[in-house]
C-alpha cells in the first residue's frame, strides 16, 4: 500500500515536514506493509520554500543583507541553475521579532531587495518568493529603498529605510537599480487581500503583527498616498497586501508578478506524478475554516489528486454547516477528516 503525506505546516507548531514525519511514524506503527512518501506542500505562507526543497534538489546558500533592525543579518536562499527561491519571512517573520519589538512600521525590509540584487548578480532568472509570516506593515517601501529609492520629508530631509511612512513626501529614483530583462520575479501568493482598504494588509493583517487597531486608518491612508504617486495600477492588483504589503513593493519595483502559491508548489515537486499511483493522500494543515476553501493547500491538493481515497487532518475544525456544502464540490469518493493532536 502506497500513502502519500502531503500537509501544510501546523502554523506555530510544526513544519510541513515535521508534520509529514509524525504522520509516518504513526502509519509505520500501526500497519506492517506500507510505503511512506512524504511529499510536503507549501501555499505561499511561511514554510512553503522548506516544503518545495525537500522535494527537489535545491542547495542552500547564505548572504549578509540589512536585517529588521538595520543591523547585518545573514539570510538564507536556495537555488539550481538559473533559479532561486526565498522567504521574506527568514528575515522579517513575525516569529523571529520579540514580543517587546513588535512594530510593523519600524521593521527593516531593504534586506530582500538586497538579496533580489544579489541574485540577479550571479545570473539568476527565476526567482520565487515566499512572502507569508512577515512581522512588517511598511507597504512594501522597504523594498524600494533595498533598489535604490531614497526618500524625503516635506523638508527636503533624507528619510531611513523604515518608520518613515508617515512623514514621506517626496521619492527620487536618481539611483534606482532596473530588474534587467530576462528577469523573472514570482510571488508566491496564499491570499488575494488587495494593498488598501477595509479588506487591505493593513486593517486584515495590522493587529496581530503590533500594529495598534488607532493607527489602522492613518497608515492605510500613507500607504495608499504613496502608491498614488509612484504605482497607482499597484492599488488594484489581487494579492498585492500579502505580506503586509511586501506583495505590493516587489509588484511596483521589481516587476514582479503574483502566482498561486500551492499550484507554483505543486507544479515545482510534480506533485502530480507522485500521487499518480497512490492508494492514499493525507492533507492537512493547523486550522480548517472557510478560508481553506480560497487557494489553501490541503483543498487545493484534494482537487488535484487522483487517488481514490484521501484523509484530510487537521488541529482544529472549524467549518460547522459549511462543510457538507463545499464537499459536494469536490466529488471525492470517499473523504475522512479527524481532530489530531501530533
Amino acid at each position: 500500500m502506497k500513502i502519500v503525506i502531503a500537509p501544510d505546516s501546523f502554523k506555530e507548531s510544526l513544519s510541513a515536514e515535521e508534520v509529514a514525519e509524525a504522520i509516518k511514524r504513526g502509519f509505520q506503527q500501526s500497519i506492517a506493509d506500507i510505503e511512506c512518501f512524504l511529499c510536503p506542500v507549501g501555499d505561499g505562507g511561511e514554510g512553503t520554500v522548506d516544503a518545495i526543497r525537500h522535494s527537489i534538489d535545491l542547495e542552500e546558500k547564505w548572504i549578509k543583507v540589512t536585517g529588521p533592525f538595520g543591523q547585518k543579518e545573514a539570510m538564507r536562499y536556495f537555488q539550481k541553475g538559473g533559479l532561486a527561491l526565498f522567504e521574506v519571512a527568514d528575515l522579517v517573520g513575525l516569529g523571529k521579532i520579540p514580543l517587546e519589538k513588535r512594530n510593523p512600521l519600524q521593521i527593516q525590509t531593504c534586506g530582500i531587495g538586497e538579496l533580489i540584487r544579489h541574485l540577479i548578480a550571479q545570473g539568476i532568472k527565476d526567482i520565487y518568493i515566499g512572502v507569508g509570516g512577515t512581522s512588517s506593515n511598511d507597504g512594501g517601501i522597504g523594498i524600494a529603498a533595498g533598489l535604490g529609492y531614497r526618500f524625503y520629508d516635506r523638508d527636503g530631509n533624507v528619510l531611513p529605510a523604515c518608520g518613515h511612512l508617515l512623514n514621506l513626501a517626496s521619492v527620487s529614483t536618481e539611483n534606482l537599480y532596473e530588474i534587467p530583462e530576462g528577469v523573472q520575479i514570482h510571488i508566491l501568493a496564499d491570499v488575494v487581500s488587495p494593498l488598501c482598504g477595509p479588506q487591505g494588509a493593513t486593517y486584515t493583517f495590522g493587529k496581530q503583527k503590533g500594529l495598534q487597531p488607532t493607527m489602522f486608518a492613518v497608515v492605510d491612508q500613507a500607504i495608499q498616498d504613496f502608491y498614488k504617486k509612484v504605482s497607482p495600477a499597484t492599488l488594484q492588483i489581487k494579492g498585492a497586501g500579502a505580506g503586509g504589503g511586501i506583495a505590493a513593493g516587489l509588484c511596483a519595483f521589481t516587476q514582479a508578478n503574483i502566482v498561486s502559491g500551492i499550484d507554483t508548489c505543486l507544479n515545482l515537486i510534480n506533485f502530480d506524478k507522485k500521487v499518480s499511483d497512490a492508494d492514499l493522500v493525507i492533507v492537512g494543515e493547523g486550522r480548517l475554516d472557510c478560508q481553506s476553501f480560497a487557494g489553501k493547500a490541503p483543498i487545493c491538493v484534494a482537487k488535484k489528486t487522483l487517488s481514490e481515497f484521501l484523509l484530510l487532518l487537521f488541529a482544529v475544525v472549524l467549518l460547522r454547516i459549511y462543510l457538507p456544502y463545499h464537499l459536494k464540490i469536490f466529488k471525492l469518493p470517499f473523504l475522512f477528516w479527524r481532530k489530531v493532536n501530533l
